[in-house]
């Protein structure tokens, strides 16, 4: 069995044929799926298809670049939200340094900061998206050592992950490990202990190769697999039973 621990079946690019491709995922042997969030409309969808699929469960919460829609209001729907028993952790929430227009960096800051309080409030896991913006989603990290979570999507150095590993979080690897030009993330998951390595697809987005730049979804996740196989001297099965049993300790589902 396989965990896509970081997916987004609620993105406009499922509109067509989403519940289809839900249940291509399920026959093809991804037994559990993690829908994560941005915004109060991609929260609501995903807390609705946890409702409707067994094996999907949902993160909530605002991303960076929708932190200009959030508000006092977030929070408490947040708080409604996570009492639902599939929503598992608060994401994907962080910072996002990449275009010039997005949400100022302050905005951004002050928002996820909310969010990292209100999850230690509420004893939940967060789900971090960090592009470009390294320092201060480490300083932030810093401020609330008995929080725990998961970088999604990898990106910082080897010293940043074994800081992050040090205190306990997880890392997520998505295609990005495919790609030829993947030297920095892949120094990052030969270094990775096994119990902390989360594999996802990230989808629609970030396809593996050979199929990268086509609309990604949880089928193509035993790519990462083998990769992470290949690296850590495992099956592809063997791989993709420690990597759901990482993903069903982290997110707390038996």
């Amino acid at each position: 069995m396989l965990f896509d621990t970081h997916a987004h079946y609620t993105d406009e690019a499922f509109d067509a044929d989403r519940d289809a491709v839900i249940r291509a995922v399920h026959d093809s042997g991804v037994g559990l799926v993690m829908n994560s969030s941005s915004d109060e409309k991609s929260s609501r969808e995903a807390v609705a298809l946890a409702e409707k699929y067994d094996f999907i469960y949902a993160s909530v919460g605002w991303h960076p670049e929708d932190a200009a829609g959030f508000s006092e209001r977030s929070l408490d729907l947040i708080r409604e939200w996570v009492r639902h028993p599939k929503v598992r952790a608060i994401g994907e929430i962080g910072l996002d340094y990449h275009y010039e227009d997005a949400a100022p960096r302050e905005l951004q800051k002050e928002v996820l900061e909310r969010q990292l309080q209100l999850a230690l409030e509420l004893k939940m896991p967060v789900v971090i998206h960090d592009r470009e913006a390294h320092g201060d989603c480490m300083a932030l990290v810093r401020s609330y050592p008995e929080l725990t979570g998961a970088f999604h999507c990898f990106s910082g150095s080897a010293e940043m992950a074994k800081e992050l590993l040090d205190r306990g979080w997880y890392l997520g690897f998505t295609g990005v490990i495919t790609f030829k030009n993947a030297r920095k993330a892949l120094e990052v998951l030969e270094m990775c202990p096994l119990d902390r390595i989360l594999i996802e697809t990230d989808c629609p987005y970030m396809a593996p190769v050979p199929h990268r730049g086509e609309r990604n979804d949880s089928r193509l996740l035993p790519f990462m697999a083998a990769k992470v196989a290949e690296l850590k001297g495992l099956t592809p099965d063997e791989a993709a039973h420690v990597t759901t049993e990482n993903g069903k300790r982290f997110f707390g589902i038996e």
